[in-house]
């Protein structure tokens, strides 16, 4: 049976009218767009107020739609045109065809930002209505979503709209439309809001980069199977085993700036670029010269099929950062060997410089004309691009532009969503190390290597001789790693925690009695100690500028205090004011007092950790002791004493603030040592700290990171004994080989100055012996054994019996 369907206008309101002959698929375009023609209409009269504040009807009969809170108040482009003349222009719907057959309709198209659109009707008592047809029984044609809705129309959201245009039959059974005679039929519109864009198109540059980057997918062969994999190793261990093999992994689960690579990453890809020594790459086939090994989703047996190539020690590889790379793939078990050189050395051992230029990096070597300018012809010119450059997008504001936060995504979804552009760009890391390689080898061969006047070779000679095995020897030292005792670290946490605790306690309380809101203030924030002392005094490099009485800050809410008719919030806001007039220090460059640990000693004096806590109460409390030692002739107070009006007050002062000094002493120890070497980041299952030890210095001399285990407190600074948690294993003993004064010793060697000779054959401290040989009461103080020129502690020993020379001042001896 055929039916057809007419909207027309009648005054100022619509009836929808239907007709027994119907041709339902011709119908659907014409019945969309009338759709939303009266969509156009409702917004115009407001109905859409109604709707999404649900005081028209309920929701049951309006539509079924969820519509965002935040997309109210968008300005409508239809307000300005004149609906009548647009309601004039439609046309009236009319059916044809013969088709009998019931239609269902459903479409979701890709993201248009734009508002969502009711589907309703405008009657004469101006409420809205769905509009609504015969519901049909089965599903005869799809037909894609932009045919019906018109594209310039800026309200139409047509991404994640599922509309559903469904009619009946006449020819449905008579039970069946009985049971559904009273229901009312709707063309229902489901909106499902998708959420505001999160990140910005990508760049310009980077648009560049990809393309460019794309160009080396038709160089690479994909390895993701055991089958193809063994293949490889076939080739890379038999044909092309006399080939230099550049090698670079791909590790996700790891920030290499805080966590050490052994025990630690995913290898999740690696790529291997081959040439022999006339640098003609080796071919595997339709002109694949680049091989990628999927081992992230190819698994991990991919990866143990290429042992035989990194552990047979004949065949030549070469990495950038060698160190990393390593410990990446030696996590799986497998032992690398025949290590030919880490391109990041060569770099060093050519321009030990570059650190003020574009640093060590793959990409910044690699994309410097001045190291490549020697690259052969047969290898591939793109240079390294970095990660940020092909895959980060900035972040999208809340209003819809674009910010300066970058945004980055885990590798591992690289790997897979990006998949093409992910192996070109790890593959290109290979391609890149090898040509570096080729470029540096050139040059260092070019330069002379002479020792005591004779040539030796090359400067190639001279790194394959000695910074190549130095090199591996470096990884293998990481690789081992120093044990430490972290239960002996837990406890001193503890102890420095709590007396961290009582300094706070202290100076917190002296200071609330002069600020109430002191006892709330952030003891490690320069600002508001500045604020707390030198606050409304003037800027000794601009007259006139004050720095504010009082100001607001905002504070971790430590004590959950809750504002009044509000939550409990994270910050809280304190106001911290001046406590004491024309108190100064040594100013800073732009005027103001400093505020930092030397100054705040100057305003303390000298007092001893053991008085910090306790008031002399030998001394009375109007006896003015300001620069003068105290009875027992042990400190003296500060500047702070008189600022403070002397006597008891200037002596709390002086104690509160020796007590804040102790703070910015404890607290390094407990961030930057104690904890730290408790991490898992840098340590293994065993306990062993595994820090990473690098050629990266002009001197020559070696830097450590991750921890730094160069940077330890010095003996007589080390307060907790931070050094006795670094312990042999079981049965082992620790020797500690100090090359201090290193410079010095090749100095007098180098010179052959027979009294720096005598003095390093005396011992002791260089500087010292040569203070004591300058000064006649400095040789008087340590031939009394007053004070000592050197120390070695002994087990249980805390101190020295008396002061080391190098720790006394003028006049202490």
């Amino acid at each position: 049976m055929r039916r057809s369907v007419a909207v027309r206008a009648s005054g100022g309101g619509f009836k929808l009218q239907f007709y027994p002959k119907l041709n339902v698929r011709s119908i659907a375009h014409e019945w969309v767009q009338e759709t939303w023609r009266l969509f156009n209409l409702k917004t115009a009269n407001n109905v859409a107020n109604n709707i999404y504040k649900r005081s028209a009807l309920p929701l049951s009969e309006i539509v079924q739609d969820d519509i965002s809170e935040d997309r109210r108040g968008l300005n409508y482009p239809y307000l300005q045109q004149d609906l009548r003349e647009r309601v004039a222009s439609q046309p009236t719907v009319n059916g044809h065809g013969d088709d009998q057959h019931l239609v269902g309709h459903r479409m979701v198209n890709q993201p248009v930002q734009s508002v969502p659109a009711p589907i309703v009707s405008v009657v004469n008592d101006s409420r809205p209505k769905c509009l609504s047809m015969p519901r049909a029984s089965k599903v005869t044609n799809l037909t894609p979503w932009r045919d019906y809705a018109p594209a310039e129309d800026p309200l139409l959201d047509k991404s994640n709209t599922e509309v559903i245009l469904e009619l009946d039959d006449d020819d449905n059974k008579e039970k069946k439309l009985r049971s559904r005679k009273k229901r009312e039929k709707k063309l229902v519109v489901k909106k499902v809001v998708s959420p505001l864009p999160t990140k910005a198109a990508f760049s310009e540059e980077s648009l560049k980069a990809r393309k460019a980057l794309a160009s080396v997918y038709d160089k690479v062969l994909l390895v993701d199977n055991i089958e193809s994999a063994r293949s490889i190793v076939k080739l890379l261990t038999t044909k092309y085993k006399s080939f230099i093999h550049a090698c670079h992994t791909q590790v996700a689960d790891i920030d290499a700036k805080e966590m050490t690579p052994v025990g630690h990453g995913e290898v999740i890809c690696f790529s291997i670029y081959s040439a022999n020594s006339d640098v003609q790459a080796a071919d595997f086939g339709n002109g694949k010269t680049c091989i990628w090994v999927d081992v992230l989703d190819g698994g991990r047996g991919v990866l143990m099929e290429f042992a035989p190539f990194f552990e047979d020690p004949s065949i030549k590889k070469v990495w950038h950062n060698y160190s990393f790379d390593s410990h990446a793939i030696e996590n799986y078990g497998i032992k690398v060997a025949g290590f030919q050189a880490d391109t990041m050395h060569l770099a060093r051992l050519w321009d030990s410089s570059r650190e003020n230029d574009d640093g060590y990096s793959l990409e910044g070597i690699t994309n410097d004309r001045r190291v490549m300018d020697t690259v052969p012809e047969d290898l591939p010119k793109l240079g390294k691009i970095s990660m940020k450059t092909i895959f980060d997008r900035k972040k999208v504001r809340k209003v819809v532009s674009e910010g300066k936060v970058l945004s980055f995504e885990p590798v591992k979804e690289f790997q897979r969503e990006g998949r093409e552009l992910w192996i070109c760009y790890s593959s290109l890391d290979s391609m890149s190390i090898l040509r570096l390689y080729e470029s540096l080898k050139s040059k260092l061969e070019t330069r002379r290597w002479v020792l005591d006047g004779y040539p030796r070779g090359t400067m190639y000679d001279f790194y394959e001789q000695y910074w190549r095995p130095f090199g591996a020897l470096l990884v293998k030292i990481e690789t081992e790693g120093i044990l430490v005792d972290r239960g002996y670290l837990s406890e001193i946490e503890k102890a420095a925690t709590a007396e961290w605790q009582l300094a706070a306690d202290k100076f917190r309380k002296w200071a609330s009695k002069y600020c109430p809101d002191a006892k709330y203030m952030n003891l490690k924030s320069d600002i508001q100690i500045r604020q707390l002392f030198f606050g409304g005094i003037e800027n000794s490099r601009r007259p006139g500028d004050i720095w504010p009485r009082s100001k607001t800050f905002e504070v971790l809410n430590e004590e959950n205090v809750a504002t009044e008719g509000k939550k409990t919030s994270k910050y809280r806001t304190i106001e911290l004011c001046g406590i004491v007039e024309d108190l100064k220090t040594r100013p800073t460059k732009s005027g103001w007092q400093k505020a930092d640990v030397d100054a705040l000693r100057s305003l303390a004096g000298k007092i001893p950790t053991k008085y910090i806590y306790t008031m002399d109460d030998t001394q009375e409390d109007d006896e003015d002791t300001s620069g003068s030692e105290n009875p027992d002739g042990d400190f003296s107070y500060g500047t702070a004493y008189e600022a403070f009006g002397g006597g008891k007050n200037g002596k709390e002062a002086c104690h509160a603030i020796a007590a804040l000094c102790d703070i910015c002493s404890i607290g390094p120890l407990i961030s930057n040592f104690i904890h730290p070497l408790q991490s898992d980041h840098i340590s293994c299952a065993e306990g062993r700290i595994h820090c990473s030890l690098n050629i990266n210095t002009e001197t020559g001399r070696l830097s450590a990171r991750t921890p730094s285990l160069q940077n330890q407190p010095a003996l007589e600074k080390d307060r907790y004994k931070i050094r006795q948690a670094f312990v042999a294993a079981p049965g082992n003993s620790l020797i500690v080989a100090d090359y201090g004064q290193l410079e010095l010793r090749i100095l007098a060697h180098l010179t052959n100055c027979k009294s720096m000779l005598d003095a390093f054959k005396a011992g002791g401290d260089f500087h010292s012996r040569t203070a004591m040989n300058m000064y006649q009461h400095i040789r008087d103080a340590v031939h009394e054994k007053k004070v000592l020129l050197e120390w070695h502690p002994q087990p249980g020993q805390e101190k020295p019996p008396v002061p080391l020379l190098k720790s006394c001042g003028p006049g202490s001896y």
